[in-house]
């Protein structure tokens, strides 16, 4: 048996990171961990191959060659995933499909052969089954949960290492939270369910061998769900392999805001190696908060717990939404601010969007507010559902906060005064490796960014100021400066 295994195109957004890849040589930001996974899953004695549609194209000859397609995917994929569906039944190869957007909008995909939804863990082993017996069915889910520590290592093998930025692994599942708008409790529960810790040793070691270096990312919608099973296993585990492997990697992660309230867990994840921590921040307006049942949010000081983070030696990247029912008018020129003054360089901001099946998709339809299909993308200056707010004012006062965050005098500025409260972790002796894509990127940003950019001002001023003042912040001024460039061209962009 052969299987192709198929990751769908993301549009160009600023997740993509696509014209910051540029300056590393670098195809995309991580591989497609899910469908890695489930290639571990399937019988050793099948042939199987990976197109991620993200690095390299999907010939007519891989389908031809395939008896079976695998594919996974998210909402934001939607638009490519209607094409490889195309492209296989005109082919009449046999489609296997799964991932968080059959999941949660299997309705519109009835012409796939076989959808194996919710954790693969269970779904899949009951169609592989079905399918050796020569009576697969067409519709595979579950209600329960799975046990993570049945989860195998993913197929490394199947890709090219060497077109990734960085390489994810998943530590848990599930979040305690239940934010309105979020998919993330409907696709992995409330409950955090987690690897063992030589689990996650093992992982390391199959990325270890590959010949990876660099940044692992930590894929958990929040990674510190379980904070006692951190602090007394996992972490301690990590920060020895590190020590033994003379810290071949630094690590990336998400979690929630109250990560800022544990001194003892934000020491440890440095110690271990994390250095980046993605936190839904989402807005500083408390009723907007209380809207959305961001409750770990609300009755706290922001600002204030991002610079605990920041100063334990984690630059805090956020997510900001506007959009939500209780929002001002104001609220445009308030998460400016807020953003300017939190050093959050990385601001993700995007409009409110009802996701299918989300707790906000249920209530709005019963208020009859839903106006069509969502692209799951929420920076494409649009929104599937008739906000409180004029809608041409929402979309106008959105463009004005892109506008700014994203211009070069308030993204410069924001980068000194991340930078100012950024207290980086002691240097750990590293095994010597050279690396000359990121030397490569220094030189490129001089001509890019310092020659002929439109931010070349902005740019010797950072750079200047950090040798003067900061010098060891050097990379980190230089990587952050090429991310504003990325988030610029793909403001001006979406303008058209």
């Amino acid at each position: 048996m052969k299987a192709l295994l198929i990751y769908p195109e993301f549009p160009d957004t600023f997740w993509s990171f696509r014209y910051a890849l540029k300056f590393i040589h670098r195809k995309a930001s991580s591989p497609p961990l899910g469908l890695l996974t489930i290639a571990a899953m399937l019988p050793e004695a099948w042939e199987k191959r990976l197109v991620d549609m993200n690095v390299e194209s999907l010939d007519d000859d891989d389908l031809r060659w395939a008896d079976l397609v695998f594919v996974s995917a998210m909402s934001v994929q939607k638009e490519s995933v209607k094409g490889v569906i195309a492209r296989c039944r005109a082919a009449g190869v046999r489609i296997v499909a799964g991932g968080p957007l059959f999941t949660t909008e299997y309705e519109a995909f009835g012409d796939v052969d076989h959808l194996v939804l919710n954790e693969a863990e269970i779904t899949m082993p009951r169609f592989l089954e079905d399918f050796r017996n020569g009576d697969a069915g067409h519709f595979y889910t579950t209600d329960q949960w799975a046990d993570m520590r049945e989860t195998p290592i993913p197929l490394w093998g199947l890709i090219n290492m060497k077109h990734y930025a960085s390489i994810n692994i998943q530590y848990s599942r599930g979040c305690p939270f239940n934010c309105e708008f979020c998919d993330i409790t409907l696709l992995c529960g409330r409950r955090p369910r987690t690897k063992d810790k030589d689990q996650i040793i093992r992982e390391l070691d199959s990325v270890y061998a590959s010949g990876f270096r660099g940044q692992v990312f930590f894929v958990d919608d929040n990674f510190i769900g379980n904070k006692k099973k951190l602090k007394e296993e996992v972490l301690p585990a990590i920060i020895e392999w590190m020590e033994i492997r003379r810290h071949p990697f630094t690590f990336n992660t998400q979690a929630s805001i109250e990560l800022s309230d544990h001194k003892d867990l934000m020491d440890m994840m440095v110690g271990a190696g994390f250095d980046v921590v993605f936190i839904g921040l989402e807005t500083p307006h408390e009723e907007s908060l209380a809207e959305c049942s961001k409750f770990q949010n609300r009755n706290r000081d922001l600002l204030a717990s991002v610079r605990n983070i920041q100063k334990s030696g984690l630059e805090v990247q956020g997510g900001f939404i506007v959009g939500f029912d209780n929002d001002p008018l104001t609220i445009f020129d308030t998460q400016i601010r807020f953003i300017q003054k939190s050093g959050v360089v990385t601001a993700m901001v995007g409009i409110l969007i009802a996701l299918p099946r989300t707790q906000l998709y249920e209530r709005l339809k019963k208020e009859q507010r839903l106006l069509k299909e969502t692209s799951g993308n929420n920076t494409d200056f649009a929104t599937n559902f008739v906000p409180r707010m004029d809608y041409d004012l929402l979309i106008s006062g959105y463009k004005k906060v892109l506008g700014t965050l994203y211009s070069p005098r308030y993204y410069y500025e924001r980068v000194r005064t991340f930078m100012k409260e950024y207290i980086p972790p002691k240097k750990k002796k590293k095994a010597f490796r050279f690396r000359p894509n990121y030397l490569g990127a220094f030189f490129r940003s001089i001509v890019v960014l310092g020659v002929v950019g439109q931010e070349r001002f902005h740019y010797w001023r950072l750079l200047l100021w950090t040798v003067l003042t900061r010098p060891r912040l050097l990379p980190q001024a230089v990587t952050l400066s090429i991310y504003g460039f990325h988030f610029r061209k793909v403001f001006e962009k979406r303008l058209g």
